[in-house]
């Protein structure tokens, strides 16, 4: 009788079966895959063990995915994938250095997990949203036959015609206003920056932005290989002076703006302000990119865009819907005169072909239902009570000069901290304690001015405003 055969359990049974595992897992490690291992009866013969042992040693390395076994045939060496280790040492030289890397890319993008408070992002809730009017619109552009056919280059007709009319409302002194000839839509904002720097200027070429300024136009000039040049503002417009200093220092052809509730900052330029600019793209003989991201969140003031007076082809105008109407529907334009227009059609032509034509329907009867217009000044009000709450609460938590301005329009409050907070750390830890924020650093050109924070008051609830300004101020030195 073997040693082990009263009890399997014992001590004897559970040395033998060690030795079995051992020998095994030898085997495993060193002989290739497929190949027979040492039979039940050997084992047991080998090792004076029951074939209970044997058993399940053999079961503990199967589970491992060492051992395989094959009834009425035995056990053997698992097959395992091979360990590949690929050589991509030689891409570091073919690529070269990069124009852009994953940092260009902004905090506000950042996907906030279940339980944690949304004010990073720069997309409104759904209730903010004319969810009623898109979802019909997609219902009744899906049974026609923008489903089926491609769309015309440039754009749908009356989608063209929708965005030129914006560019001639009431009080605007342009003497001749744009057309739909001058349109030419893209499937957003994002796209139509890219397209307006690869088309309007060359790889190494200069362009002023203000600083703090959209995250992503920086991204995009990059990638199109230009150098940032910033200039510096505040709650006010870029200095005309400094305007013309950057301009002539740099031999810029371009300058990108945000003249209506600058993303991050808020700000909007004074009449006074928008002249002295126009006067000095003027008399330079470059383009003004105006970024109309914020035109249908305005709260306490209109926008007219500088496009709007602008006859001769200096305001390359840039307008969204993807945050007023859905992020599902990627649409925008570009407005443009002269040869610029040109160049700005065929890049787009050249990168994406043609918008979705079903995306511009949808866009298009949204846009002309009476509802939409029903809609805006509900959003107004809405924006205005969460502005006013989110700035209440900043002021009351993080002090009463944690804002420069309360906006007068956008999604956004510029928040300034204590100075010498490191803001990508305090990032960290807030989403570490359920709060998610757009650090300041990713907003500028150059060095940051001081230590800031964006807050997005569109997302979240209103009423969870004061307990997400808490866990922030909670975490400030």
């Amino acid at each position: 009788m073997h040693e082990d055969s009263t009890t399997a359990d014992g001590p004897s049974g559970e040395s033998a079966h060690l030795a079995i595992e051992r020998r095994l897992r030898g085997l495993a490690a060193t002989r290739p895959a497929g190949e027979r291992l040492p039979s039940t009866r050997t084992l047991v013969m080998e090792h004076a063990a029951s074939p209970l042992t044997v058993q399940r040693a053999v079961q503990r390395l199967v589970l491992e995915g060492l051992v395989e076994t094959r009834p009425g045939a035995g056990s053997f060496v698992a097959r395992r994938p091979g360990v590949h280790r690929a050589d991509f040492g030689w891409q570091t030289t073919a690529l070269g250095t990069p124009r852009t890397g994953a940092d260009a890319i902004g905090a506000a993008l950042a996907t906030a997990g279940p339980g944690v408070i949304s004010l990073h992002s720069g997309y409104p809730a759904e209730e903010l949203l004319p969810t009623r009017l898109v979802r019909s619109a997609l219902v009744r552009a899906a049974r026609t036959s923008t489903a089926v056919e491609r769309a015309p280059l440039a754009g749908l007709p009356e989608l063209l015609t929708w965005f030129a009319a914006e560019l001639a409302p009431a009080g605007a002194s342009a003497v001749a206003p744009p057309t739909a000839d001058d349109v030419v839509i893209t499937p957003g904002g994002q796209s139509a920056l890219s397209s307006i720097f690869r088309a309007l200027a060359a790889p190494g070429d200069a362009i002023v932005m203000e600083s703090p300024t959209y995250w992503g136009a920086m991204a995009a000039a990059r990638q199109a290989g230009l150098r940032v040049v910033p200039i510096g503002r505040g709650a006010r417009a870029p200095a005309a002076g400094d305007l013309d200093d950057a301009l002539a220092a740099s031999g810029a052809r371009l300058f990108y703006a945000q003249p209506h509730f600058a993303n991050p900052t808020g700000a909007l330029w004074t009449s006074t302000e928008r002249a002295d600019v126009l006067a000095v793209v003027r008399a330079r003989g470059v383009y003004l990119i105006e970024d109309d991201w914020a035109h249908d969140f305005g709260i306490d003031a209109e926008v007219v865009p500088l496009a709007a007076d602008d006859a001769n082809g200096h305001v390359v105008y840039v307008r969204s819907l993807t945050k007023s109407l859905s992020p599902s529907i990627r649409v925008g334009a570009v407005v443009a005169r002269g040869p610029a227009l040109a160049r700005i059609q065929a890049d787009r032509t050249v990168d994406d072909l043609y918008v979705s034509g079903i995306l511009q329907a949808a866009a298009v009867d949204v846009l002309t239902d009476p509802g939409w217009r029903s809609h805006l000044a509900r959003l107004r009000g809405a924006l205005r009570a969460r502005r006013d709450e989110m700035a209440r609460q900043v002021r009351g938590q993080l002090g009463a000069d944690a804002l420069e301005l309360v906006p007068r329009g956008g999604l956004n409050l510029w928040v300034r901290a204590g100075d010498g907070v490191d803001m990508r750390d305090l990032a960290r830890r807030s989403r570490a304690a359920g709060v998610l924020f757009s650090p300041g650093d990713d907003w500028f050109p150059a060095e940051p001015t001081g230590s800031f924070l964006r807050l997005n008051y569109s997302r979240a609830r209103p009423e969870i405003f004061e307990e997400a300004v808490a866990t922030i101020a909670g975490l400030l030195p």
